[in-house]
């Protein structure tokens, strides 16, 4: 069967660089990155906050004092609270040979739960590390621990045992279990802040549960189900409860809970996707995989508008929030090389007072006593108002961008609409090489003459395209040499096309006073190129001079 003919690809100047998009911009601000290494060399598992930039108000109570903010480490038996105001340590948890799957703190700070390898769920008291509830009913790892959005006593877990459980912090025992999974459940998220659960298994398959129904073996089954193509590692619910994200082997699932069907399917991982977290008050969702990169979709769109890449795989993610509003303050990446990677992000008030004070600074060292005067006049001034409660904001440019296309997905039975060819793209294909370069030349299309002098030379071709040619059909391709052969990027190939004529014609020489005068244009073109290329040389051996005597 004869392969396909596909078209010549055009020879095209190098790219400039583009301008940022106002995401790539506003992610570009994580930009101040701290690499903690697992004390025993584990690697990260699992890391979550009690400070998520999830529209968490919603569900704080007023009578609730301000509460204490953690960053929840699993790796390898030891569980660590990090403060996300100083990123420094503050307790280290170690009362199980077993090693961690997962950690979370509620969401007023005061208990962490945990699940782990043997199967035991712990709760800690994050102050003193007391272990306040152990629960033993799950009989293989559990993978996944989680605390109601709203109930400060009710929680879930789900295990290797293909059991989903719901737990109150009183009770010696579970308060209701889902079944249905056939393999081990990897992952599970409340829906919001009711009942609902959703799971997701390496049965290649996520379901939602409602806790309202029986939690007998007969009645306990799941309410809606999904049915993937790869194990599921990670759910995630959007804002709202009406859509749920799943991470199905590189893919990710956007699932409509209302419908009951899927609405897309995104593919722009090469390998297995590990965790997901949510950003920006919802508006984008953060995917991390093994093969090091994390990427941000938005959420209107679905579309990639930003990533970061990291030197081993992504085993877990979270972002962090700072501030009544939540805003995104620090990007926490568990790697499978024992490392945390935390990249954090000035906000906007804080940015602009770290400007301001720099500007003050420059200007005392400076002895300008007239600009640090109105610096800090200013900087007093904006104080006052925010002590008045005068509510001045400034607003996070990128969080209602709408994106890119970044990724295009083909589907099977895709059928391309056949584009029409050029005339000498025709001529290219039946072998007429020099009908094929006299019509490109015709065209005076820059890239269309390098894209075809360079098939020309691949295919050894060149030659019999220049020969048999008289003034009149040589001339187009001299005036073009004469343009372009100073160019340092096409230098080459059109060193070797010139090199070519003068090969062939070269013994026509004082025949023709036409053909004499270019070929003379020519020699004065190469005799510049070489001047200039020598005075950069000398440029060169002074500057090696001057660094020698300074050194």
């Amino acid at each position: 069967m004869a392969a396909q003919v596909v078209r010549l690809a055009p020879v095209r100047k190098p790219a400039a660089p583009e301008p940022l998009t106002a995401d790539q911009r506003y992610w570009k601000a994580f930009s101040s990155q701290q690499l903690l290494p697992a004390p025993n060399s584990s690697p990260i598992t699992h890391v979550s906050t009690n400070s998520t930039p999830i529209l968490a108000s919603q569900f704080q109570s007023s009578s609730l004092a301000a509460p204490t903010s953690y960053i929840a480490v699993t790796t390898g038996p030891r569980l660590q609270l990090i403060s996300p105001q100083t990123l420094k340590p503050l307790r280290t948890i170690a009362r199980t040979s077993s090693p961690f799957h997962s950690a979370t703190v509620r969401r007023d700070g005061r208990i962490i739960l945990a699940g782990s390898e043997s199967g035991t769920i712990q709760a800690f008291d994050t102050t003193s590390r007391a272990i306040l509830k152990t629960w033993n009913e799950h009989k293989q790892a559990v993978w996944v621990t989680q605390w109601h959005p709203r109930d400060l006593t009710s929680c879930m877990s789900a295990s290797d045992d293909a059991t989903v459980r719901l737990w109150d912090l009183p009770s010696e025992t579970s308060t209701w279990t889902g079944f249905g999974h056939t393999d081990y459940v990897r992952t599970g998220a409340f829906i919001g802040g009711t009942n609902l659960v959703a799971t997701g298994s390496y049965d290649q398959s996520i379901r939602l549960w409602d806790a309202r129904i029986g939690s007998s073996e007969s009645s306990s089954r799941a309410v809606m189900h999904f049915a993937l193509s790869s194990p599921v590692e990670a759910v995630l619910p959007l804002p709202g409860g009406t859509t749920l994200v799943g991470a199905a082997g590189p893919s990710l699932a956007v699932l409509d809970l209302v419908a009951a069907r899927p609405l897309h399917l995104l593919q722009n991982h090469q390998k297995t996707i590990t965790s997901l977290t949510l950003a920006s008050q919802g508006s984008r969702v953060l995917t991390g995989g093994l093969d090091g990169h994390v990427k941000v979709f938005d959420t209107a769109s679905w579309t990639v508008v930003a990533g970061f890449k990291y030197p081993s795989p992504v085993l877990s993610l979270c972002m962090t929030g700072a501030g009544e509003a939540k805003d995104d303050r620090h990007l926490c990446v568990g790697l499978q090389s024992g490392l945390l990677s935390i990249r954090s992000r000035l906000s906007p008030t804080a940015k602009a007072a770290a400007a301001a004070r720099e500007a003050a600074l420059s200007a005392l060292a400076g002895g300008d006593s007239e600009t640090f005067d109105k610096i800090t006049k200013k900087a007093n001034k904006k104080k006052r108002k925010l002590k008045e409660g005068a509510g001045w904001e400034m607003r996070i440019r990128g969080k209602t961008y709408k994106g890119e296309g970044a990724d295009i997905i083909i589907a099977p039975g895709h059928r391309a609409k056949h584009t029409k060819l050029a005339a000498w793209e025709h001529s290219m294909r039946q072998g007429t090489y020099a009908r094929a370069l006299d019509e490109v030349l015709a065209t005076r299309d820059t890239s269309a003459i390098l894209t075809v002098l360079q098939a020309l030379t691949h295919r050894s071709a060149i030659r019999t395209s220049l020969q048999g040619r008289n003034t009149v059909t040589l001339t187009p391709l001299m005036r073009f040499l004469l343009k372009n052969l100073d160019q340092p990027m096409h230098v080459q190939l059109l060193t070797d096309v010139a090199g070519q004529v003068l090969d062939i014609y070269g013994e026509h020489l004082g025949k023709n006073e036409e053909f004499d005068q270019m070929v003379e244009s020519l020699h004065n073109v190469v005799r510049r190129g070489c001047e200039v290329a020598q005075m950069c040389y000398s440029s060169v051996g002074m500057m090696e001079l001057l660094q020698a005597g300074a050194g």
